[in-house]
């Protein structure tokens, strides 16, 4: 397990009052719903003030009147406040919690959406776990701080400038003793604002590295068992769980310094208008109904005030999520169709049998690297002015050390990156001028490491073409040598294959990805190391296979096991990103030079293997 995690990125310390109007232009796309709730949170807000002003009727009306007061008007008065007010809390909850469940589906959906556009390069700085922790923890959080948060916003706004009124209108100097406590409140806001924002960020930073760290150890499980890590990877995870664990009291403490500074505020002004006001009460200058409701609304002043500050609070912790969530919804793609392509795209009669969707031929017939630069992301430069020119129907085998650029070669013909300068050429066009979706939907890659979706046989081979029938699933299975050991399983191609395809051998694995990958008819084959992991039986299966798979189309073959390029129309031997030699296998044995001395030391390890096992 490694320490080491995507650096996050640095943010304001400060409320970002733009970052929460793009956040609630989210919520406001459901205009019916948060109407509704508005309705609901200045209803209940009514209905709380309303109380303590039937208070103030029924206390004058009772000393004004004796035993000939309406009581039974006065309990209608109570009741109907009550209905209405059981009634508005009941909608605000129903309507809250679809508001919440709504926007985080919508939030949820959009972050995939925006994971399926972006380029190789950002998943290459961004760990599992830190994705994960966006589409989950993150859009939950966002999504209840903006329904709940919103409806206790308008309920505690709403009704202050209620009572506030009735305050000023009852007694107008009493009501200037409680809001004159309103200025000191927003500095000392103000003050726990920034602190709160930072331990919270620190706390939401640390979640993220946390559940990378247990997304990679419960991958690499197997090598940490090998290796008996388990103690070091105790000790790297402490120390982050520690991190979170500071980072989290920090913030509990400075909320609770906060809340209780504003609770003490409120209390002190309520005290001193309850002084003054019975006072002025027992001087005769004020009716002892309106006393009562005054110190009613004294007390009740700062109920909303206090939700205020929670909410503040809730609002400066989640401003952690929101600015992580917003970024990626907001990052660009940095490979994209150009504007041309688009408007070819949309024309009406761009397609055809031979054309493309955007307007150029759909038949691949050469792919040239034409003075080619690339570096990935602040590293080295990886290829420099490289040329190559692949025919239709040519197999280019890929050779050489470690790190010399042949992963590289292969991800730039599939515009999983571009070029820093130069051009890779389709049909002498620049490729960057053809739809992007179009040329990876020409692609048939198989990896290293085979990967399979959880489902059964059939949906992991059908997965590379959706409208594949049975039959066409199982013609390409044949061809690459799979069907037999599909026969063998229990059900066949109905077996569950397992979460990563853990039911399967890796050579299994592999025959079912060259099935999925030749079932999607590519015209740009490419096998990337494709042979390494698997054994010898399984090998000389694909090998009977691949002169099917890779006939009339454009293949690149990397492999450090020689025994699959031999046969290759081309074999280059890439080094220090340049081809240091180039061939056919028995070209370059006849040269003695590097592919012979690769090939040679490979035969003989081979042959000695064999001897000694």
């Amino acid at each position: 397990m490694s320490a080491q995690f995507h650096q996050e990125d640095e943010f304001r310390d400060t409320l970002d009052t733009g970052l929460w109007w793009k956040i609630f232009r989210r919520a406001l796309a459901m205009k019916g719903y948060v109407a509704a709730l508005v309705i609901c949170a200045v209803v209940v807000a009514t209905c709380d003030a309303a109380f303590a002003l039937v208070t103030r009727w029924v206390i004058n009306g009772v000393v004004r009147d004796g035993g000939r007061a309406p009581f039974g008007l006065y309990a209608a008065g109570y009741l109907g406040v009550t209905l209405t007010l059981s009634a508005g809390v009941w909608a605000f909850i129903n309507i809250a919690g679809s508001l919440s469940n709504r926007l985080a589906h919508d939030i949820r959906r959009d972050c995939f959406a925006k994971l399926q556009t972006l380029e190789f390069s950002f998943f290459d700085t961004r760990p599992v776990g830190w994705l994960i922790t966006r589409l989950t923890s993150d859009c939950d959080r966002l999504s209840r701080i903006i329904a709940w948060g919103c409806l206790d916003i308008v309920w505690a706004i709403s009704y202050l400038i209620m009572v506030a009124i009735v305050l000023l209108i009852m007694n107008w100097r009493l009501g200037l003793i409680i809001l004159g406590v309103v200025p000191p409140l927003a500095l000392i806001s103000r003050y726990f604002q920034r602190k709160l924002i930072l331990s919270a960020r620190e706390t939401r930073k640390f979640n993220s590295q946390i559940t990378a760290s247990y997304n990679e150890s419960i991958q690499g499980v197997r090598t940490t068992k090998t290796l008996v890590r388990e103690s070091e990877n105790l000790a790297e995870f402490r120390q982050l769980s520690t991190g979170m664990f500071d980072a989290s009291v920090l913030n509990a403490r400075q909320s609770a310094i906060y809340f209780p500074i504003v609770m003490t505020l409120g209390s002190l002004a309520a005290g001193v208008a309850l002084w003054r006001g019975g006072y002025v009460a027992a001087m005769g200058g004020m009716a002892l109904g309106t006393l009562v409701a005054f110190i009613n609304f004294s007390g009740q002043f700062f109920n909303p005030i206090n939700q205020l500050a929670q909410r503040l609070t809730e609002l400066q912790g989640a401003q952690a999520a929101g600015e992580r969530v917003m970024g990626l919804l907001e990052t660009e793609p940095a490979i994209v169709d150009s504007a041309q392509v688009l408007a070819r795209l949309r024309e009406p009669a761009a397609s055809g049998p031979a054309v493309a969707p955007d307007g150029l031929p759909r038949d691949i017939t050469t792919v040239e690297f034409r003075n080619v630069t690339f570096r990935y992301e602040n590293g080295p430069v990886v290829l420099e002015d490289f040329n190559l020119t692949v025919g239709a129907g040519q197999t280019i085998a890929l050779v050489g050390p470690s790190g010399g650029g042949k992963s590289t070669i292969v991800s730039l013909a599939c515009r999983f990156y571009e070029p820093v300068s130069g051009q890779v050429l389709l049909n002498g066009t620049d490729y960057r001028e053809r739809s992007l979706a179009w040329l990876q939907s020409q692609l048939g890659v198989v990896l290293q490491t085979p990967h399979l979706f959880k489902g059964t046989v059939r949906d992991n081979i059908r997965y590379g073409r959706l409208d594949a029938t049975d039959a066409e699933i199982e013609t390409a299975a044949r061809l690459v040598n799979a069907h037999g050991f599909i026969g063998q399983l229990e059900q066949g191609y109905d077996t569950q294959v397992g979460e990563g395809g853990n039911r399967l051998s890796t050579g299994q694995r592999q025959l079912l990805s060259f099935a999925r990958a030749l079932l999607a008819n590519p015209q740009i084959f490419v096998m990337d190391e494709a042979t390494s992991s698997i054994d010898t039986e399984t090998e000389q299966l694909i090998q009977r296979g691949l002169e099917t798979v890779l006939k009339g189309r454009i293949s690149f073959v990397i492999a450090h096991r020689l025994s699959t390029v031999r046969k290759a129309d081309r074999i280059l031997v890439i080094t220090r990103g340049r081809i240091e030699e180039s061939g056919t296998h028995l070209e370059l044995l006849r040269r003695r030079g590097h592919y012979y001395n690769l090939y040679t030391s490979q035969f003989r390890r081979e042959h000695e293997a064999a001897v000694l096992g």
